[in-house]
């Protein structure tokens, strides 16, 4: 491949306040569509306020996270308290939302920090990646939580 076709396949995972607002309104008619709420790409265009070329343009590029990660593994990071409990708490979390943990491995806490690294395979068709990860970042004692790739 050459360097512009691998650049073109180079995916990149923001948080949704990153997303331009026409991205998201793209993600938006696919949900019309999909759903059935929309029965042409012209009537969800017009109920989401975007044109039906801007719809063409990245109906293809833009997803939300979750639905792709379904049956993958995701690779992440995360910073948190070295606190009783908190560990089996994001563990527990993992379960609840149907992931799979491949691998685990938490560093020696320093200055009261554990650095705790993950791999979850989304089972397919029953997981939420996406709501998984937030309900981590939220959980008190998370400083911080990166998600490393996916495959």
């Amino acid at each position: 491949m050459q360097k512009s076709e691998l650049e073109k396949m180079k995916y990149f995972v923001v948080r949704e306040r990153a997303v331009p607002d026409v991205l998201l309104k793209v993600v938006e008619a696919k949900k019309l569509l999909d759903s059935g709420k929309a029965a042409t790409v012209q009537e969800a265009a017009d109920r989401t306020g975007i044109s039906r070329s801007s719809y063409y343009k990245y109906k293809d590029d833009i997803f939300p996270f979750h639905e792709e990660t379904r049956g993958k593994t995701i690779n992440f990071i995360i910073q948190m308290d070295d606190a009783p409990g908190l560990l089996s708490s994001v563990l527990q979390t993992v379960a609840r939302f149907h992931g799979n943990i491949l691998t685990i491995h938490q560093s020696i806490p320093i200055n009261g920090v554990a650095t705790l690294t993950l791999s979850v395979e989304i089972l397919p068709g029953e997981g939420n990646a996406e709501a998984m990860v937030e309900t981590i970042e939220q959980k008190e004692g998370i400083h911080y939580l990166q998600i490393l790739g996916r495959e």
